[in-house]
């Protein structure tokens, strides 16, 4: 193993490492076995304290984080009426879409689930996967994922389920992996979103129905969560969401969440790290986020070359972003209760973003790629935190 080296020739980590997601309590994970508890469905818990129902709606605006939102609360009326009574939860980690839906449609933690961020790693075949789009011809989603998710026992509790979305979405790798279950109804504006959801529930009694609008996210990650386009999709997302709300049935449960929260990142610090070769030295694999980077050693890299990486890490941007390994992530409970099996999906070393940066390996990504401003996936309170607003239709 390598020399230790002193505290002094280390700067300054930007702040103690964040505590780990309250699995169990008030993550994602616990929305849809509350609900499912709520409609009826048993061998489920109910940490959110639902009360019985015979209808759910469930509302998922991507991009919706708890910071984002208390800033820019006068542009969104009706979701602000509620905001008093909301509640605070963690997205679990990391902190992104492929995760959180899957945390939310199967209500278990990432570590079980394995769907563990944008890109991760197939450790059969020592290839980087993503999560979102990209998927492999010959990985199968159901394979990768197997567990049921709570639209299935719903389903086959004798409850319709449905799930309204972008037609693109209705046969995508992540529906398959995590979103199975519901009869998919496509719809490609806000507003026939919002129909197809009020004819679903006309039509059924009993349902559970998905609803999910990812307007909000595409404006954050193109102009930022601090601009005029940010705010324009949330008052128009707000006013689909009150008109949807508002045709509902009586003594509908509403819930109403997001995915994840967003950090603005300036152009000056979204970074090429594959430019700083102490940076990559024995690197195989970089996988993850861009501010969540994950790189996986080669087989036959030493290790005093892997501490030598680490070390670099923490000279170059140790003020910056938290650098642990893996192991360390898993033992302070990041991904919760994780398999053998979905913990080779994780890179060997972690660099998690502290401070409006983020990191790309320019020769795996695409120039636009860098164009990106609102960005997620850390542990920042600014991307773990999401609402929940309750309701129930009169």
């Amino acid at each position: 193993m390598s020399q230790e080296i002193s505290n002094s020739t280390l700067p300054t980590p930007p702040q103690a490492l964040p505590v780990a997601p309250a699995y169990g309590q008030s993550t994602l994970s616990e929305i849809l076995p509350s609900a499912a508890t709520a409609l009826g469905v048993p061998g489920y818990l109910n940490p959110l304290g639902l009360p019985p129902t015979k209808r759910v709606a469930l509302v998922m605006v991507d991009g919706l984080g708890w910071n984002q939102f208390k800033s820019h609360v006068a542009h969104a009326p009706f979701l602000r009426s509620l905001f008093e009574r909301a509640q605070k939860l963690g997205t679990g980690f990391p902190s992104t879409t492929a995760t959180s839906l899957s945390s939310v449609a199967i209500g278990v933690t990432p570590g079980e689930h394995g769907m563990l961020g944008y890109d991760v790693i197939d450790p059969e075949r020592r290839r980087v996967v993503n999560q979102l789009g990209g998927w492999p011809a010959d990985l199968s989603p159901d394979g990768w994922q197997t567990l049921p998710t709570i639209f299935e026992a719903t389903r086959d509790h004798g409850i319709h389920v449905a799930s309204v979305s972008l037609p693109l979405f209705e046969k995508s790798a992540l529906t398959r992996a995590s979103l199975r279950g519901p009869n998919f109804v496509a719809a490609r504006q806000t507003s026939a979103r919002a129909r197809a959801t009020h004819e679903i529930f006309a039509k059924n009694r009993n349902a559970l129905v998905y609803t999910y609008f990812n307007e909000l996210d595409k404006a954050g990650h193109k102009f930022g969560v601090d601009s005029s386009q940010w705010r324009d999709s949330l008052e128009e997302i707000d006013y689909v969401i009150k008109t949807l709300v508002s045709r509902l049935p009586e003594e509908t449960t509403v819930l109403i969440t997001g995915d994840h929260g967003m950090v603005d990142v300036p152009s000056s610090q979204r970074i090429d790290y594959s430019l700083e070769p102490e940076l990559i030295d024995g690197v195989e694999l970089t996988s993850g986020e861009p501010r969540g980077v994950q790189l996986s050693f080669a087989a036959d890299t030493s290790p005093t070359q892997r501490q030598h990486v680490r070390e670099a890490w923490q000279r170059a941007y140790g003020t910056k972003a938290w650098v642990l390994s893996r192991e360390e992530a898993i033992d302070l409970g990041y991904f919760g209760k994780i398999s053998a099996e979905h913990a080779a999906r994780l890179g060997d070393l972690m660099i998690l973003a502290a401070e409006p940066i983020a990191f790309y390996d320019g020769r795996r990504v695409s120039p636009t790629a860098f164009e990106m401003v609102g960005q997620h996936g850390s542990l920042t309170a600014a991307e773990r935190f999401v609402p929940l607003f309750t309701l129930r239709t009169k």
